[in-house]
């Protein structure tokens, strides 16, 4: 009888690279069980598992084959990964929460009742890649330098809803070339607890400072932001449109927002976000005849937050009150968007703003990537995508973020994909513009 062997190919890696995983030396015909285990933060063990069939040459490849059970269905080269749940545990962690830290998974295989091993590594910032806290001039957050002299384009990245410093992104971006500052702006040492009157001058400062710092290459600073973040970069695009280089925006909203589950008790859910020149941003809950909360806080369980903003867009006066004008912006946008989004009707969302940019023939590339049955959790590829349900980091009230593990792993891979293209692509048409001037 051979020996079965297990590869993988690259064992160390960047996170967004996947992995070839093989297994060689079984009983043709035979079943191959593969167990997948991953130590995460909190000490949370995750694991997922599926059983293949050997071919006729005593091979199991994920990248060719499907599973004949298991956590995962059809051919998925890293199904091992996003399937993966916690083990008796409700923990819904991240990866990434610090950058420098890699993910190590191991793997088990059973094939012929003998056990090969094997692990393989995931990794956020590249060799090189530095990190710096930004604590001045009122602004708070981490700037990630990639390795090499540059200059290097750069990208401002926001968070969403959750708040905080979103450092997993930022240090992805920096390992791909773009100086990456994750900008706090609640929820972060020394800011508010709540996204509610958070003014947009603070984030121009933000662009500024980038500016003045690193001197980008092309003078090129793009901003990127989810959800929340997804709406407030559209917003900063159409404020401060001699400011912004490029726009990506992850499942974002095309209407100004209330301040929603990050609210100040205070100043409630139905107060603003965002203030310019020291007043609200009018929203779309402001003076709306239809919008109501019924449908999320009673609907039935798992709640979808998605419910109680259909209710406001009944209200076309309230809409055309509330919209982001996008068509003010300047750049190149980016959308990112899935059709079964439980937070908020993110494709619905992008569709007006991609019409908006048509109807006025923005005179930039615009990209839109819809996905099919896929949620509001477009992160970065190759994480589990299990975990559906949550508690809003603010609120504590528990929803559902939509879509199914197939569908999400989906769009994190080829969004990620989707993204770098069009970065490299603005940077490039940028360069072309600043040669020719």
């Amino acid at each position: 009888m051979s020996e079965v062997m297990l590869s993988i190919t690259p064992e160390d890696d960047l996170i967004d690279v996947p992995r070839r995983i093989v297994v060689s030396g079984a009983t043709p015909g035979s079943g191959v069980a593969i167990t997948a285990t991953t130590l995460r933060a909190g000490g949370v063990t995750w694991q997922s598992q599926a059983t293949f069939k050997a071919d006729a040459q005593g091979t199991v490849d994920l990248t060719r084959d499907a599973p004949i059970a298991g956590d995962y269905a059809g051919v998925a080269a890293m199904g091992l990964v996003w399937s993966q749940a916690p083990v008796d545990s409700k923990s819904r962690d991240f990866f990434g929460e610090t950058p420098s830290a890699p993910l190590t998974t191991t793997l088990a295989v059973q094939a012929d009742g003998v056990v090969a091993q094997g692990a393989f590594v995931q990794r956020l910032a590249a060799e090189g890649v530095t990190r710096r806290d930004v604590r001045e001039n009122g602004l708070v957050g981490t700037l990630f330098m990639p390795a090499g002299a540059g200059p290097h384009p750069a990208v401002v990245v926001l968070n969403g809803s959750g708040g905080g410093i979103n450092e997993p992104r930022a240090a992805l971006y920096a390992s791909r070339g773009y100086a990456a500052l994750a900008l706090g702006y609640f929820k972060a040492p020394g800011l508010s607890d709540y996204i509610s009157n958070t003014p947009l001058e603070y984030f121009k400062a933000g662009i500024d400072w980038v500016r003045a710092q690193v001197k980008p290459a092309h003078d090129f600073v793009a901003i990127s932001g989810q959800s929340r973040g997804g709406e407030l970069v559209l917003l900063l695009g159409a404020t401060y449109p001699e400011a912004v280089s490029a726009v990506i925006a992850y499942v974002p909203g095309a209407v100004v927002h209330s301040g929603q589950n990050a609210a100040d008790p205070a100043v409630g859910r139905e107060g603003p976000t965002w203030l310019l020149d020291g007043k609200p941003i009018p929203h779309v809950w402001e003076n709306n005849r239809t919008a109501t909360w019924q449908p999320f806080d009673d609907g039935p369980a798992p709640h979808r937050h998605e419910r109680a903003i259909l209710t406001a867009l009944q209200d076309p006066e309230a809409v055309a009150r509330a919209r982001i004008r996008v068509e003010a912006i300047q750049a190149p946008v980016m959308l990112l968007s899935a059709t079964d989004d439980g937070s908020w009707p993110s494709s619905l969302y992008s569709q007006m703003v991609r019409d908006k940019l048509a109807e006025v023939s923005h005179p930039y590339p615009v990209s839109w990537l819809d996905y099919e049955n896929g949620g509001h959790s477009i992160l970065f590829p190759y994480l589990p995508t299990t975990q559906l349900v949550y508690a809003h980091p603010v609120s504590g009230k528990i929803s559902t973020s939509g879509g199914n593990p197939t569908d999400n792993a989906r769009a994190d891979a080829e969004s990620w994909a989707g993204v770098k293209q069009f970065l490299d692509d603005a940077v490039r048409a940028r360069a072309a513009q600043s040669q020719s001037s």
